[in-house]
């Protein structure tokens, strides 16, 4: 087992500069690089119409056509439909269906780090809380998101509409880039100034509701990311600091005692960020099941069956 010298914390301001040296900068973005390529990509779909006259998608991510076949329709758009007291039709049902399973197996959070428009919004807060070393953080529960989640189809159900739709920063932004100037540019900037100067990833991590619906989809997800290679940590805590949901991160930095090497916590977004940042390479995209802490407890049993069974046979 190689033996990593453990250093300090690295500082705010020099987070990702190791990570750049050693892997170069591809191996050191390629996440995040994928992500906003994905991010713009599908924003780019649901503008091409509006702007060009390209419909390739029509409609938003709230529910869509693509090519004039492919439906798919938010599942959190579709339980408000049911809490309002309407039947929705076939389409929205199948649209829904098929954008369940996707998350299903990619991991429900994943919504919020691959496609959602607004982590463009919360990540230039976050950039700029680091850049000028604000400190200053309002304590928010992270249970607030479900009690925000909760209320959601309650109001739907008590007025009889799909209520989140009328405050979705996630239509607003699409509907300010199309429309232009209007209350929309307002609620983004009122999310970037909560999350740079009030509390830290305080839309995301604490009050989207919508957060809060793909965090229960991403219970069972497949694609996790692993700490394989933990021997090879030195503590450095760059995973930690860039990470959005950093409660979900805790478990796997355990040298010894960690209950597994996969982040199976529901917040997880999936971004890749830990993957990008560790100038060590610890962690991967994996599969659930590929638990490397659960692997070497069954090597080690496995180990000390064979030796007591060759104590018996030599007495």
């Amino acid at each position: 087992m190689a033996v990593v010298e453990k250093k300090k914390a690295t500082p705010i301001a020099d987070l990702g500069k190791e990570a750049l040296r050693v892997k170069g900068y591809w191996r050191s973005h390629k996440w995040l690089i994928l992500r906003r390529l994905s991010q713009l990509g599908i924003l780019a779909l649901f503008l091409a119409g509006p702007w060009f006259g390209i419909w390739i998608v029509k409609g938003n991510l709230a529910s869509s056509l693509t090519l004039d076949v492919l439906p798919l329709t938010d599942p959190f758009v579709l339980l408000q439909t049911l809490a309002a007291g309407y039947l929705p039709e076939t389409t929205a049902v199948i649209g829904a269906l098929i954008v369940l399973v996707f998350y299903l197996i990619v991991g429900g959070r994943a919504y919020c780090s691959w496609v959602c428009p607004v982590n463009f919004i919360t990540d230039a807060a976050q950039w700029l809380r680091n850049t000028l070393k604000i400190k200053s953080e309002l304590k928010l529960s992270r249970a607030n998101r479900y009690w925000f989640l909760a209320a959601v189809l309650g109001v739907s159900a008590a007025m009889g509409i799909v209520a989140w739709e009328f405050v979705n920063p996630v239509s607003m932004v699409q509907r300010a880039l199309i429309f232009g100037m209007g209350f929309a540019w307002a609620v983004i900037v009122m999310i970037f100034l909560l999350d740079a100067f009030i509390s830290r990833r305080a839309w995301c991590g604490h009050l989207c509701p919508v957060g809060a619906f793909y965090s229960l989809l991403g219970k069972t997800s497949l694609i996790r990311v692993n700490a394989v290679a933990l021997d090879r940590c030195d503590r450095c805590m760059e995973c930690f600091a860039v990470c959005p949901e950093q409660k979900v991160i805790t478990p796997v930095l355990k040298k010894t005692g960690r209950p597994t090497s996969i982040i199976k916590d529901i917040n997880c977004t999936n971004c890749g960020r830990c993957i990008d940042i560790c100038s060590t390479d610890v962690f991967r995209f994996d599969l659930r099941f590929n638990d490397l802490v659960r692997s070497e407890a069954g090597a080690s049993a496995a180990e000390s069956t064979k030796q007591s069974h060759q104590r018996e046979v030599l007495s």
